[in-house]
């Protein structure tokens, strides 16, 4: 997608590129052809649901690559352990947590990188950035598997390495969760969590991992967390005095992010269908803020009524003037960029897969 591509698109198209949603199953079938349609979504995240044999993951994929008018980002959520979406057709993977060399964590993201442009795939949200240190390990929020070590500087050298390997060989990583989860105590698929360390601790522990990668040039895409930060000096209230989620906040997504961190590459949102934000704002706001605060892209990715209503409602945000189109093409402009790095599906092959899955196997022998 170049300049003039961009151009050349309607509105709502312009507005569709900064979705990145969910379909309903396994299949192509007329009503999620039509949702590709009329959306004309930047990106499509695949889930368990739509993951059910190889061969059929890749038609899936092939197909929505055929209608889709502009290519799209194909995404899953691989990380290994308890976020495995490939589980059903390859053996589980190793959480990031049993990792503890940069070797493994170079293979792991190897092994991950090769399957998934199998399947048709060119991007992976993953890894996850969060610092679990032995404190933060008691808290029932649902990232301590996910995390790769217990201090900054392992998430610095393992999950940099995961990322270096993943991108290396063909996939788009996506690093998360900023500015940083890994002292919530609640998951915020469930309510919104409030993250109660100082802002100091933010800054030394949680951002540094973000700020490190940064420097190496490694990271084309970030996703925002939903959580609030009461004791940062960046957290933000809403109209009626609630904190604002860091996924809608212009302080975190665009004064820190983009400003003081200089981070130029895609930003997008969490699902913004999980309970932290769908129970305070609705999703047609929540798709309005989140563009008002400077992400990218959108994501809701199971919905399809939420996907039309955050849709219908950036769409008459950007006619009534309240999202300027100046600040859409900013996004396409970033959106366009992050394409350019996307690599083709590698040929679909049955016997290699089989091969990485013994290839996992020896992984998770070594790690157990």
């Amino acid at each position: 997608m170049n300049d003039a591509e961009i151009g050349s698109l309607s509105i709502a198209e312009k507005i569709g590129q900064l979705f990145f949603i969910g379909i309903p199953g396994p299949d192509l079938d007329a009503n999620t052809e039509k949702l590709l349609s009329d959306i004309s979504p930047g990106g499509v995240c695949l889930f368990t649901r739509n993951i059910r044999e190889v061969g059929q993951t890749r038609d899936l994929l092939d197909a929505v690559r055929a209608v889709s008018k502009i290519e799209p980002f194909l995404s899953l959520d691989q990380e290994g352990g308890l976020v495995d979406r490939l589980r059903r057709i390859m053996v589980p993977m190793p959480a990031p947590n049993k990792i503890r060399s940069v070797s493994d964590a170079a293979k792991l993201a190897e092994i991950i990188a090769e399957a998934v442009r199998i399947l048709g795939f060119n991007m992976n949200f993953a890894p996850v950035v969060d610092v679990i240190n032995d404190h933060r390990s008691a808290f029932s929020n649902g990232l301590h598997s996910r995390a790769f070590g217990t201090s900054p500087l392992d998430v610095i050298e393992f999950a940099g390495e995961f990322l270096k390997a993943l991108q290396a060989n063909g996939c788009m990583g996506c690093v998360k969760h900023f500015p940083g989860l890994g002292s919530s105590e609640v998951d915020s698929h469930e309510e919104l969590p409030s993250v109660l360390i100082p802002a100091e601790e933010l800054e030394s522990v949680d951002l540094l991992p973000y700020k490190h990668l940064f420097e190496t040039g490694e990271v084309a895409a970030v996703m925002v967390a939903h959580a609030v930060y009461p004791k940062h000096h960046l957290q933000e209230a809403d109209q009626n005095g609630k904190l604002l989620p860091s996924s809608i906040s212009f302080n975190i997504v665009t004064t820190l992010l983009r400003h003081q961190l200089n981070f130029g590459g895609l930003v997008l949102t969490d699902d913004l269908e999980m309970g932290a934000i769908v129970k305070n704002y609705g999703i047609g706001e929540a798709s309005v803020m989140a563009i008002l605060a400077g992400e990218d892209m959108i994501s809701i990715c199971a919905g399809v009524d939420s996907i039309y209503e955050g849709h219908n409602a950036v769409l008459e945000a950007a006619e009534s003037g309240r999202i300027s189109e100046e600040r859409i093409d900013q996004s396409l402009t970033r959106i366009a960029a992050s394409k350019s790095r996307l690599h083709k599906p590698l040929s679909f092959d049955t016997d290699r897969l089989t091969a990485l899955s013994t290839e996992i196997n020896e992984l998770n022998g070594r790690l157990n």
